[in-house]
């Protein structure tokens, strides 16, 4: 969809009493319209199946798990509706990064923001691309050191050889970073191996565990192996990080890697809280595509303590700055400020996709926390979208039913700033 096409689903203003805000009309022969009352406004919901995993396929620079993250399909909408090339788009809560890469694909200049350091570790090397042969010469040139073992029992996730080559490339990597040495090469190999510390396949350097956005604790990864008769088996982890290095490169073209590594190079990428972003210029951000912490559904820490421990970083830090909130109140408390800063940044004409779900068994439907906090930091609310559609296998890997429990449609609030 091209910029003209977009603009005409937006149609003229309408007026309320308290507010006003621009209708919608989203693909309006299939778009079902409904009204509902927010903050004493009425709010229209557009609800449609907008975009499918199967639509366009995904970027196979896509490819990297991390927990609670959104489809790509989701900011890619988003971005061609409403930007331009060149135009900047920001994600306050990265994640694995997926809004920063789609803007880059879409040849649009990227922010992106995570208080948890594992977001620019995974983001950081997929928008500043090295040549897939120079990640094989330097994994050749890394050296491992026979029965060296981890400062931690891993006996249950690894063989002691693969043990051993992951903890020789631990040191490589942290002595790369100490003494500032670390390039992109590096970096990426770094990404590559934290994205397959663990899982449930032979293409990860464990045995079968959870899959690889959450870690099993070691006392609970003995049980599974226990359960499954199962004992760690080796696993190469230079060829591994090659085999996942050719995926995550397949769709990448010369054209392609020239615009990404363009855009890269102009990112930002920051590990700051986001109530709080002073290197981001007022004005400056065209679009916001973010799907912020749910309450506390997620353990962020916990769930990613192997690749913390992979890469040197203090657990225990990441929970006193990760803002969880425990009540609806208190994760308001945190948004309403995250949204004063949203308005600092965006441009005239700006907008902000702000993706909720729907949680507690679908009790708490959080956009209609979300309508209030965002108009009192000075936004227009155009409406609610509300994209249905059939969930694959992967979406039920936790026990979660399809449109019943956890977050189960993607509940989007769209604002503008006039």
């Amino acid at each position: 969809m091209n910029l003209s096409e977009a603009k005409e689903y937006l149609e003229s203003f309408v007026f309320h009493e308290d507010c006003h805000h621009r209708q919608l009309s989203l693909l309006p022969s299939v778009t079902r319209v409904e009204i509902n009352k927010i903050d004493g406004s009425k709010i229209p919901y557009y609800i449609n199946e907008f975009w499918t995993s199967k639509q366009r396929k995904a970027s196979s620079l896509q490819e990297v798990s991390y927990r609670a993250c959104f489809k790509p399909q989701l900011p890619r909408f988003f971005i061609h509706l409403l930007t331009e090339s060149g135009d900047l788009v920001y994600d306050p809560f990265m994640g694995r990064g997926t809004t920063v890469i789609e803007a880059v694909l879409s040849d649009r200049n990227a922010a992106g923001n995570d208080i948890n350091p594992l977001s620019r570790l995974l983001t950081e090397p997929r928008i500043n691309l090295p040549l897939q042969e120079e990640i094989q010469d330097r994994l050749q040139e890394i050296r491992f050191q026979p029965d060296v073992k981890a400062e931690i029992d891993l006996s249950m996730f690894y063989h002691p050889n693969t043990e051993a080559e992951l903890v020789s490339l631990r040191h490589y990597l942290k002595e790369k970073s100490s003494r500032g040495e670390e390039d992109r090469v590096d970096r990426w190999i770094r990404m590559a191996a934290t994205n397959r510390l663990t899982g449930h396949s032979p293409g990860f350097f464990s045995v079968y565990t959870l899959p690889p956005n959450q870690a099993a604790s070691g006392e609970r990864q003995k049980k599974i192996n226990a359960q499954r008769g199962q004992t760690p088996q080796y696993r190469d982890v230079k060829k591994l990080i090659l085999k996942k290095t050719k995926a995550l490169l397949k769709d990448i073209t010369f054209e392609i890697r020239k615009k990404v590594n363009k855009r890269g190079k102009a990112s930002l990428l920051l590990t700051e809280d986001a109530r709080f972003t002073a290197v981001l210029r007022e004005n400056s951000v065209r679009l916001t595509v973010t799907s912020p912490p749910f309450l506390d559904i997620v353990q962020y820490s916990s769930d990613n303590w192997l690749r913390c421990w992979f890469n040197s970083i203090d657990m225990k830090e990441i929970d006193k700055k990760i803002t969880m909130a425990g009540t609806v109140q208190k994760w308001s408390e945190v948004m309403q400020e995250v949204f004063i800063e949203l308005y600092r940044i965006t441009r005239l004409g700006g907008w902000v996709a702000f993706e909720v779900g729907e949680v507690k068994k679908g009790k708490v439907k959080l956009e209609e926390h979300v309508v209030p906090l965002g108009r009192k930091a000075g936004f227009h609310c155009a409406g609610v979208l509300v994209n249905q559609q059939n969930f694959t296998k992967t979406s039920n890997i936790w026990g979660i039913k399809n449109n019943a429990v956890g977050t189960n449609t993607n509940r989007v609030v769209l604002f503008y700033k006039e």
